[in-house]
């Protein structure tokens, strides 16, 4: 079944179209598309409050797009109504502002589950796509740590 539905796992190195992503995972039956994105924040109040000027992001692609593609199988197998799925993942400079991540999921009908498809979504990419981020600001730089570990049975 997943293999009528669109899937969309990339590791984009340019702006994205939130408009022409939702239309790659439309289908007829269409009736909803949830997108959470996540953005570079300028400033951090959560833990040690700081400023950010740009963040960088790194990830070997075939890997990670490989891990993206299993958040989406289990998407699939939690939330089988789920039609279309995207998943991005940024990588290179992102100043504040910027979209770093997308998890996309399209359904035929918003009260079908397709809010908390979205929500495990970005819940199990930072658990366990391998992507680095480095965070830059005006007390210096810094590779912040992720929740990824890889244990061979992710």
């Amino acid at each position: 079944m997943t293999d009528t539905f669109p899937t969309f796992c990339i590791i984009a190195d340019a702006a994205l179209d939130l408009d022409a992503l939702a239309a790659q995972i439309t289908r007829p039956t269409t009736g909803a598309v949830v997108i959470f994105t996540g953005i570079v924040r300028a400033v951090t109040s959560r833990g040690d409050s700081h400023e950010t000027d740009h963040l960088e992001y790194e990830a070997y692609a075939p890997m990670a797009e490989a891990k993206m593609r299993q958040v989406a199988d289990e998407i699939r197998s939690r939330w089988p109504v789920v039609e279309g799925i995207a998943i991005v993942q940024r990588i290179g400079r992102l100043d504040a502002g910027t979209p770093t991540t997308i998890i996309a999921c399209a359904a035929a009908h918003r009260d079908t589950g397709v809010f908390d498809a979205a929500r495990y979504g970005i819940d199990r990419l930072k658990e366990i796509v391998p992507v680095w981020k480095k965070e830059v600001g005006p007390q210096g730089e810094e590779w912040v740590e992720g929740h990824y570990k890889p244990t061979g049975k992710d």
